[in-house]
Order: structure tokens, then C-alpha cells, then sequence
């Protein structure tokens, strides 16, 4: 990390992605290129889980290439005048491997429902059923995380919201 005066503990990290709703996923495809892909994950332990079709171009790419790297944004605003972005992020580099296991797929869809629907949770045994066999879940590993941020700290950053 080049400015090192804003990383953050891996804690920190692990906060961003707990709370960040999207990810970006980035894989290599076959012929070497990049192909980066919005994903909306949740973590389970030192696993990032997500969900998706079948079959697709990202697929086929961390099939043939797992490791992979993930952004997570957390936070960010452009203060009045400072002409600046205020941000926190985390950065993970992972492998990917796609669950094949039953009940690892089951709770996996739980624990993503329970973050981003969670008012929907009497629906879900039906929907788990229902959906199952058209639905891939694939988990990415969490081999290095990284956090970063540059907002001030508290204090300053209200002083500096009153300032025109």
C-alpha cells in the first residue's frame, strides 16, 4: 500500500466488507484478459459467499484461474470544499471454489438473505427449495485483506463540515 498513513487492521477490513452491500469481483479469463463483475456477497467466517447462475462468463474464468480479487467500498462522500473524496475500503485477494455440498448452499443463501432481506425469512425455506437446483454458489477466501481510509478523525471531521 503506498500510503501507508491510511491502512487500517484487518478488523477494520472485515467491518468494510461486513457492511459493504456490493463487491467487485475480479477474475483473468482464458485468454489472460480482466473481467471484473458486481456481486453482492456476504461473509461466513474467513469466506466470502455468493450467489449466481449456473454458468457465465465469470465462471468459466475462476474455473480456469481461481485466484481472484475483491473491492468492497464502505463509507464515501465529497466534503463541501475540500475537493477531495473521503473513503474506506477493503481489498481481498482469495481463491474461488464453487459449493457443491447441500448444506453448505442452503446456508450459504440463508446468510446472504438474512443480510439483504432479512424481513423475507418466512419465504425462505420455499424459495431454498424452489430455486436450488438453478442457483450456483460459489465461496472466495479471504488469503489476504487489506483496509484503507482517509476520512479524519472524528473531531476534525465536524470541525471541518462547519468550515465555508
Amino acid at each position: 500500500m503506498r500510503r501507508r498513513e491510511r491502512e487500517k487492521t484487518r478488523e477494520f477490513a472485515l467491518s468494510i466488507i461486513d457492511k459493504s452491500a456490493h463487491m467487485v469481483l475480479a477474475v483473468t479469463g482464458e485468454d489472460g484478459a480482466p473481467y471484473c463483475v458486481p456481486l453482492s456477497p456476504v461473509r461466513w467466517d474467513d469466506h466470502i459467499y455468493f450467489h449466481c447462475a449456473l454458468e457465465g462468463r465469470k465462471l468459466d474464468a475462476m474455473r480456469g484461474e481461481p485466484r481472484v480479487c475483491m473491492t468492497f467500498v464502505g463509507d464515501a462522500q465529497v466534503p463541501a470544499g475540500r475537493f477531495t473524496t473521503y473513503y474506506e475500503s477493503a481489498v481481498a485477494f482469495g481463491r474461488a471454489s464453487e459449493v457443491t455440498e447441500e448444506g453448505e448452499m442452503v446456508e450459504a443463501l440463508r446468510r446472504l438473505c438474512l443480510k439483504y432481506c432479512p424481513e423475507d425469512m418466512e419465504l425462505f425455506g420455499r424459495e431454498v427449495r424452489r430455486s436450488l437446483p438453478r442457483t450456483g454458489i460459489w465461496k472466495l477466501s479471504l488469503d489476504e485483506v487489506t483496509g484503507k481510509s482517509n476520512f479524519p478523525a472524528r473531531g476534525e471531521r465536524a470541525a471541518r463540515a462547519t468550515v465555508e
